[in-house]
């Protein structure tokens, strides 16, 4: 007799997938926990998720979204759809003075209110085996975890990784005092500390973890991060652009490394030309750099863009580069080794570990001439592509596809289950 199907609760502060890795990991992990025959709910915040048609229910819960407001200036964003007085309610009190402050309240404000739509659920006679948290570390979840479900949370890296290399980019107190505002790290780690498993998606971040939150290594488990691999896969009708070099990331954060990848593209031959998928404007910082050093015209910038056309974009350049400062996991080299495109990654983080030996070039972080030299020795051997291309593809499928993923979560859930039902 097989084991019973599990009741899961996922709870996600932001749902839709382009919004950042944690709502394609909360979309994708959810059907394939539903597939698997277990009985998923989902608590998610705005913007939220696509349809999730296997879950057995979507409770959407209001986030004011005051902290991006701010910064827009139009009081007339401020007022909430049920009038001024809405304004007054706890929850939304405090996101507004946290925004006003400079402080992200998201977290915060997201895990009380998980918590006061969980408690309405289990007194209305509903019931989960356990509960687990995408990144949130709010703590709300302590108060889940108080009705006696057992809580697990996905830490892909600790927020004291970026606050760091955000203290690196200031120029000011006053900037250091807002990276200091923005990150809850001091919460997110006091929440991590009590949880009964923190999952993570690779060694580098497991013993940053362990380092930063002070998480016991026995209760940290390494999954990987999971991949669509029949969305991210080669497309003969796409032809390679022989000079194009794509890279996926914001210009804006430190972690990407897209200032290293500008200054290497002024150092490559004229023919070379790199398109960032970045969300564009007039003060992009990827096109003010081009612009310093001389390449402006050799680089796009593509907005936003669809699953179709990303995976199209990945079949076209010949290589993808990730120079990134530091990455948990680093879904762009997967995404692009799934599509059978040659990666060019530094050695930061976790992208050795999703690289691995021979699946693509690696070159140290912040080094404009490695990177150079590492995308041009590919642009030039394309016998060294192809062989890339071919291994990369097989070693993404057997490792990051997310059916494996979704077994290996279930299988700490039901550790998780065991070690309760042992105490």
């Amino acid at each position: 007799m097989g084991e019973r199907p599990l009741r899961i609760a996922l709870l996600g502060y932001r749902g839709n997938m382009r919004c950042g890795g944690q709502g394609i990991y909360l979309w994708y992990l959810s059907r394939e926990l539903a597939r698997l025959g277990h009985r998923v709910d989902v608590f998610v915040g705005p913007p939220h998720p696509a349809p999730m048609p296997f879950a057995r229910s979507v409770v959407e819960l209001p986030n004011q979204e005051f902290w991006g407001k701010w910064f827009l200036g139009n009081p007339a964003l401020f007022r909430p759809a049920r009038g001024w007085l809405h304004l007054f309610e706890p929850i939304n009190f405090y996101e507004l003075c946290s925004s006003w402050l400079g402080f992200l309240p998201e977290p915060f404000a997201f895990s009380l209110r998980a918590w006061r739509a969980f408690v309405a659920r289990v007194r209305a006679g509903d019931g989960w085996d356990l509960c687990h948290d995408v990144q949130t570390l709010g703590f709300g979840c302590l108060g889940i975890q108080r009705l006696g479900v057992p809580m697990v949370s996905t830490i892909h890296h600790p927020l004291s990784v970026d606050r760091r290399l955000s203290f690196r980019r200031d120029r000011s107190f006053s900037e250091a005092l807002g990276t200091m505002q923005f990150h809850p790290v001091g919460m997110q780690a006091f929440v991590a500390r009590r949880l009964d498993r923190v999952i993570t998606s690779s060694q580098v971040s497991a013993r940053q973890i362990e380092q930063d939150f002070g998480v016991a290594r026995a209760r940290i488990r390494d999954l990987a991060n999971g991949l669509d691999t029949e969305l991210f896969r080669p497309d003969p009708e796409v032809s390679r652009n022989p000079s194009e070099i794509l890279c996926v990331g914001r210009a804006g954060d430190p972690t990407k490394g897209v200032d290293t990848l500008i200054d290497a593209l002024a150092l490559l031959p004229r023919h070379a030309t790199v398109t960032l998928v970045d969300q564009d404007h007039a003060e992009h910082a990827g096109r003010k750099r081009a612009r310093e050093r001389g390449c402006a015209d050799r680089l796009t910038v593509t907005g936003k863009v669809s699953e179709a056309e990303l995976v199209r974009l990945y079949n076209r350049a010949t290589l993808v580069a990730v120079p990134s400062n530091f990455e948990g996991f680093g879904l762009p080299a997967a995404e692009a080794m799934a599509c059978g495109t040659p990666v060019v990654a530094s050695t930061a983080g976790a992208l050795p570990e999703v690289v691995g030996a021979g699946g693509g070039v690696l070159v140290p972080p912040r080094d404009p001439e490695a990177l150079a030299k590492g995308i041009r020795t590919l642009l030039e051997q394309p016998e060294a592509r192809s062989a890339l291309s071919a291994r990369s593809r097989e070693r993404v499928v057997a490792s990051f596809s997310w059916p494996a993923v979704a077994r290996r979560t279930a299988d700490v859930y039901r550790e998780v289950l065991d070690e309760r039902a042992r105490r």
